[in-house]
């Protein structure tokens, strides 16, 4: 079982930046694909971001790619996303996910068997 716990969020100036963090605790987080999903009131929790095992490979989201990078540090069970440039309509509350079964990263959600328990971020414009 793993759980994972995010941290970060806040409210910000459109144009800024935030950082958010995900620690996690259990067995094997170093062989997880891990994943940064986002939501919107009355929207769909759509995908952000994802990271390799190792962290050599990483999936992003047409609408924050060049803004946003995830990174993981796998000897403190964290991963990280790194959110630049920040727009209006990144508001949302970000979830740190596990795909403890997967070898290729995948952006859908019902692939993430584990979930936090979400952070908020809004921008102001």
């Amino acid at each position: 079982q793993v759980q994972l716990a995010e941290s970060g969020g806040g409210l910000v100036q459109a144009g800024g930046s935030l950082k958010l963090s995900c620690v996690a605790s259990g067995p094997s987080f170093s062989r997880n694909i891990m994943g940064w999903f986002r939501q919107a009131p009355g929207k769909e929790r759509d995908f952000v971001a994802a990271i390799s095992w190792v962290g050599t490979t990483t999936n992003y989201a047409d609408s924050v790619k060049g803004r946003f990078t995830i990174s993981r540090d796998n000897a403190k069970n964290t991963v990280y996303l790194q959110m630049n440039s920040l727009k209006p309509e990144d508001t949302a509350v970000y979830y740190c996910a596990a795909d403890a079964s997967a070898l290729i990263i995948r952006s859908i959600p019902r692939h993430y068997e584990y979930w936090g328990q979400g952070t908020q971020v809004t921008v102001s414009s």
